[in-house]
């Protein structure tokens, strides 16, 4: 999807010419509390929080509208925001990862925002995923995506492909019962579509296709073309070879890889640090191809939301898009949780001195957004089903993949 050019109007035009640098209290404070409520509320979770406190101070000293930040549980934060917004209890704004951006617009609960040229400022992709069916409702401020994880002490050179990878792994494993050739952690009831991914669009099966915007159609289901009856083959294959194992979760995973027991995991930047911390020899290398296509890990952008039923929408749109977008707030939010900045210059600094940003961004550039429409919510549990089946041996690939596609059709359709 291509992101067409923004053009600031109406209140933005307003907002944008109050300059972030010099705006003290005077006119431009009494113009935003004439606009309405003199202060505004952020839904924010306990991680990012101590990253805003600043700019909200800076805030109240530039315009005299006080941001309180109240923590709110991130896993049921959107449930929440989705619930309370139209009965006037919810936020002014909000931080929540784009895929919920769907249910949020299908739901009245958030605007749109004109952010003329800073748009430009950020990666497209960031701006990508926080746009819906061509509009823009979000500041972005962090990309994240799974890569692999290598030991290099026990593998030392990067490989390509899948197969590369499975035979690398299978020689340091030698058929013993305590080493694993590859990890990617399982959920034991629903399989990880998310983290196979990758190697699924590496045999062109993605979840959907597009429409003539662009963007994601709900009606296109490419997840059950020939490439997705492959990669069903290929999961029944690497199950029996035992290159994916079922009884291995994301805790498991990652117990084994810290402790040495394989050379390969695939997983994302959350887990880097306690990698690090724990004095491996590590790389992160980029996806390996198993379908011979390229290998697009879904991408995941956290940004900041406009609730449609703000007190005061004309400060909260000022702080989002002026303030929450600068380097300072990005680079502070990156040092916090460690995922690349979706603000180029942001991301450009980390990089220069962190590797594993560069790599994670890099790897980042060649994946697409998650879908966030609402038809994703019908994918997920037929589609990891399928995956875990397949994996311990049950059923025919087609007859099991085909199955799983009927069904999340059908749930979709309604």
């Amino acid at each position: 999807m291509k992101v067409n050019p923004i053009l600031a109007t109406g209140a933005m035009a307003t907002v944008a010419a109050l300059a972030l640098a010099g705006c003290a209290s005077g006119d431009a404070g009494d113009d935003l509390a004439d606009s309405g409520s003199t202060t505004i509320v952020m839904w924010v979770d306990t991680e990012r929080a101590p990253a805003l406190k600043d700019i909200a101070a800076q805030f109240k000293e530039d315009t005299g509208i006080t941001v309180k930040l109240e923590i709110k549980d991130f896993a049921t934060v959107d449930q929440d925001f989705i619930s309370q917004v139209p009965t006037g209890k919810g936020p002014d704004l909000i931080v929540s990862p784009h895929d919920k951006l769907g249910a949020y617009v299908a739901n009245g609960v958030v605007a749109p925002l004109e952010l003329g040229d800073v748009a430009g400022e950020f990666a497209d992709s960031a701006i990508q995923a926080m746009t819906y069916e061509g509009t823009v409702y979000g500041v972005p401020y962090s990309i994240e995506n799974v890569a692999l994880l290598r030991n290099a002490d026990l593998v030392p050179d990067a490989v390509d492909t899948m197969d590369e990878v499975i035979a690398n792994g299978q020689a340091f494993a030698n058929g013993e019962a305590d080493k694993y050739p590859f990890l990617v952690g399982l959920s034991p009831d629903q399989g990880d579509p998310y983290h196979l991914y990758p190697l699924q669009t590496s045999f062109g099966a993605p979840v959907f296709g597009l429409d003539a915007n662009g963007s994601y159609d709900p009606t296109n289901l490419t997840l059950g073309n020939e490439g997705g009856l492959a990669f069903a083959a290929q999961l029944k294959e690497w199950g029996a070879e035992g290159v994916l194992n079922a009884n291995i979760d994301g805790d498991k995973a990652k117990e084994f890889f810290l402790a040495g027991q394989s050379p390969y995991w695939i997983t994302g930047p959350w887990n880097v640090p306690d990698i690090k911390a724990s004095g491996m020899n590590y790389a992160i290398d980029p996806l390996p191809s198993a379908g011979g296509e390229a290998a697009q890990p879904f991408i995941g952008v956290n940004g900041f939301f406009l609730s449609s039923k703000s007190t005061n929408a004309l400060a909260a749109t000022q702080f989002i898009v002026n303030y929450l977008s600068t380097e300072a707030v990005q680079t502070a939010l990156y040092e916090i949780g460690g995922r690349p900045p979706a603000l180029t210059a942001a991301y450009e600094a980390a990089a220069a001195s962190d590797p594993d940003i560069a790599a994670l961004g890099a790897i980042g550039q060649g994946g697409v957004p998650m879908p966030a429409i609402p038809a994703m919510g019908q994918v997920w549990a037929d589609w990891g089903s399928a995956e875990l089946a397949l994996i311990k041996g049950e059923g025919d690939p087609t007859e099991v993949w085909n199955t799983a596609v009927a069904n999340i059709t059908a749930k979709i359709a309604g």
